[in-house]
């Protein structure tokens, strides 16, 4: 159960703002989705959360700040899918999803069988049990990104940050990697920041979303009340219908611009 917080968080490349005044809190078993435009400043935000960039201002999970933490720390209470992960092309499934368990491994100690059992079960979940022993340098594009989120999920930290997660996945793939996630933050209140560019995707499984424009929060609330016609066309320079379902689920449609 842990609590993050941003406090006028704000990053810089090169004197250049790409993130100003930021402020958010969550607990324990909210999803929260950033979504935006290119260069919005999503990803950034995500980044400076999990320790990889230098900011201003403040981020906390339960008051401790990211960069007081260790290294050893943060691995236990945060779990990070980047947007381009590197990958090591000559290491096996298994053992790339086990590295997710290292926090918890003693140094010059061996992975326990609870270790090894926690990732049979994320590769199950994930449908990559039958890809066990083959080398990532084999896998696809889409299968690599599930491996990812495996390990990720395999570190059962309490935070979890997801940069784009299911852009390179197949429609079955993106459901079941999101219900996933979905299923452990009810079951073990597993706190989630994401940053999406599937609107539709984004309102049906976040709480709130952000949307954020040139570096700063310019909407926020449900998708009911964030993912709006003129607001889509005033950021992302759009033409869609927003349709509502009656579950609630709002379906984001991108429509063509009339012939002259």
């Amino acid at each position: 159960m842990s609590t993050l917080g941003f406090c006028n968080l704000g990053v810089s490349y090169d004197g250049v703002p790409a993130v100003v005044d930021f402020n958010d809190i969550l607990y324990s078993g909210e999803w929260l989705c950033l979504i935006g435009p290119n260069g919005a400043g999503k990803s950034s935000v995500l980044r400076a959360a999990a320790g990889l960039v230098s900011y201003s201002g403040s981020v906390a999970i339960d008051q401790n700040e990211i960069p007081a933490t260790s290294a050893r720390w943060r691995a236990r209470h945060i779990a990070y899918v980047p947007q381009s992960p590197v990958i090591p092309t000559d290491m096996i499934v298994h053992d790339y999803v086990l590295l997710g368990r290292n926090p918890y491994i003693k140094h010059f100690a061996s992975e326990s069988q609870n270790d090894r059992d926690v990732v049979e079960r994320v590769l199950h979940r994930l449908d990559l049990t039958s890809f066990t022993k083959r080398p990532l340098g084999t896998l696809s594009g889409g299968e690599v990104q599930r491996l990812v989120i495996a390990r990720a999920l395999a570190q059962e930290a309490p935070v979890l940050f997801l940069d784009e997660p299911t852009s390179a996945l197949d429609i079955g793939h993106q459901q079941q990697a999101l219900e996933l996630v979905d299923g452990l933050r009810r079951e073990q209140g597993l706190t989630v920041v994401s940053a999406m560019h599937d609107l539709t995707l984004a309102g049906m499984y976040a709480d709130r979303l952000v949307l954020m424009h040139q570096g700063r929060r310019v909407a926020e609330g449900t998708a009911q009340h964030v993912l709006r016609s003129e607001t889509l066309a005033e950021f992302y320079g759009v033409t869609a219908r927003v349709h509502h379902e009656p579950d609630g689920t709002v379906v984001v449609i991108p429509q063509r611009t009339p012939l002259l």
